[in-house]
């Protein structure tokens, strides 16, 4: 890591702009005017590494990608004032690095782009107390969705339904639009019907672009390497983008080679194939490294050249100004309280294997060791998958939502707490989705290739060989028959439930109580 000049000396700061790790866009927010008499701070400190256990390469990527910003900074002209992990006086925490920074640099006023967390936005609130200068938040102009834009769309709904407000924004974008401005091109909203194709024989993806570390990412990860040996998951085959330059290489990369069968298998799995068509830019996008608006103009173009059909340019359209900023605006908009809500009433312990995929079950140890191995699954193993088998098996919401926050690369808070504690938990009373996303294991059965190999049969409720999605489904059922009951989308499955004699149920309900002990989670 380069040493950035003292500041101590120099002149007192007008400002002293505050660069969070998850802002690294040069052209947004207060550093995109940063000037000679500005000071830029940057902070690494534990609590972000600790709060919740993360990935190694979770840590590492944070880490590289803010070294390697801090150095462009400074190549730009930029005053960086960079606290290492090492710096013997770091406090490790950030309301103590920029208040020591204010000490240091004396400026007029702090500045920092709006975060994405409330943890860190109540921190920023005690300093607005503290410091005795202003503290102004930014509007985060990364985003294409204004807050107060989705504030107004929320407002008086009933129902926030991500299709609705999916529409309202290619029509407010004029993204994949016929000349009208109202109507979708060739009449169709939403390919989702088009994308569930499954593979018939091992596929071949092609490989994706992965970069080449450098001095300073190989640094970062022998410090990852030393002082946080304990944190879960593996460091080998580190291969994420950890600057712009690389994650816009990435993007050519997709739009290229796999964005043309990406909506066809966007659901699809295999046993040892972790990254398929997927383009694997949600890390570099929830950074900042990449915008959404470049990722979205380049797709339209591959559809209007003809080098990629619609219903994959379509797919990766939603997941950009769709669905990415609507979970945002959830996030933000329910409130402080959000992360914490457990609408099913879950209160079991995350199984063990979790953390190592140590497990019998083929489906998990292949989907939990693509997390340990490269902190990455692609959406249907973390929803229908993992997510799906905390549900079914009862673990505590908060609990599901730490680990993903933990456990991979492109997690930051805003993020992963909706499209935990809403869409994979169905924990906070509807909100994202309308009914829960379970599943058997016939899903998973259809759409993979992992019961193949699997010791448990997929056929079976009930018993020792059962696939414990299949007993753990049916004990979900009956568990929470009364809430669901009225819910038109489970009701036909509720019934199903109480429609198995006596026998069948208590047989259920007693193998799944005997799986729960067995990972020891009762």
């Amino acid at each position: 890591m380069p040493a950035f000049p003292a500041l101590n000396d120099r002149n007192k700061a007008d400002r002293l702009i505050v660069v969070l790790g998850d802002q690294l866009d040069p052209t947004i927010g207060p550093v995109s005017n940063a000037t000679a008499d500005d000071v830029v701070l940057m902070m690494e400190v534990d609590e972000e590494s600790t709060h919740v256990p993360s990935h190694k390469q979770r840590t590492a990527l944070f880490l590289s990608a803010m070294r390697h910003f801090a150095v462009d900074q400074a190549d730009r002209g930029s005053r960086v004032r960079y606290v290492e992990r090492t710096d013997s006086h770091n406090t490790h925490s950030f309301e103590g690095e920029i208040a020591r920074a204010v000490d240091a640099c004396g400026p007029g006023s702090v500045h920092v782009t709006h975060p994405g967390d409330w943890r860190v936005m109540n921190k920023l609130d005690t300093l607005r107390d503290e410091l005795g200068i202003p503290v102004e938040i930014h509007e985060d102009e990364h985003f294409v969705t204004p807050l107060e834009t989705f504030r107004e769309w929320a407002d008086g709904r009933k129902q926030w339904t991500m299709e609705y407000f999916y529409r309202e924004q290619r029509k407010r974008l004029g993204v994949l639009m016929d000349d009208d401005g109202k109507t979708p091109v060739q009449d169709r909203w939403n390919f989702d019907e088009d994308n569930r194709e499954v593979f018939k024989q091992a596929p071949k993806p092609p490989t994706p672009y992965t970069p080449r570390n450098d001095a300073i990412t190989d640094e970062v990860l022998d410090l990852v390497s030393r002082r946080f040996k304990d944190n879960p998951g593996s460091l080998d085959g580190f291969r994420w983008c950890v600057t712009r330059e690389q994650a816009r290489r990435a993007l050519d990369d997709f739009i290229e080679n796999r964005l043309k069968l990406f909506g066809t298998y966007e659901d699809a799995m295999w046993e040892g194939e972790p990254f398929l068509y997927h383009s694997l830019l949600s890390a570099a996008g929830n950074l900042k490294l990449i915008d959404p608006r470049e990722c979205v103009r380049k797709a339209v173009e591959a559809y209007e050249s003809g080098d990629a059909p619609l219903n994959s340019v379509e797919g990766f359209v939603r997941q950009w100004i769709g669905w990415r900023e609507f979970i945002r605006g959830v996030y933000w908009v329910q409130g402080e309280d959000y992360p914490h809500r457990n609408g099913l009433d879950h209160e079991h312990d995350l199984p063990e294997f979790f953390w190592d995929g140590d497990t019998d079950m083929n489906c998990m140890r292949d989907c939990l060791g693509q997390v340990r191995d490269h902190a990455y699954a692609h959406h249907i193993p973390r929803l229908m998958v993992m997510g799906n088998f905390a549900m079914l098996a009862g673990v505590h919401a908060r609990k599901v939502a730490d680990w993903y926050l933990a456990m991979f690369v492109d997690a930051v808070d805003w993020a992963s707490n909706p499209n935990t504690i809403g869409m994979s938990q169905h924990a906070d009373h509807g909100v994202v989705g309308t009914k829960p996303y379970a599943a058997s294991g016939k899903y998973i059965g259809r759409m993979s290739n992992y019961c193949k190999g699997c010791r448990y049969d997929p056929r079976e409720k009930t018993g020792e060989s059962a696939c414990p999605f299949n007993t753990l489904y049916w004990d979900f059922m009956l568990r929470h028959a009364d809430r669901f009951r009225s819910n038109r989308r489970m009701a036909m499955m509720v019934k199903n439930a109480e429609k198995m004699n006596k026998e069948t149920r208590v047989e259920l309900t007693t193998r799944a109580t005997e799986l729960r002990e067995s990972w020891g989670i009762v």
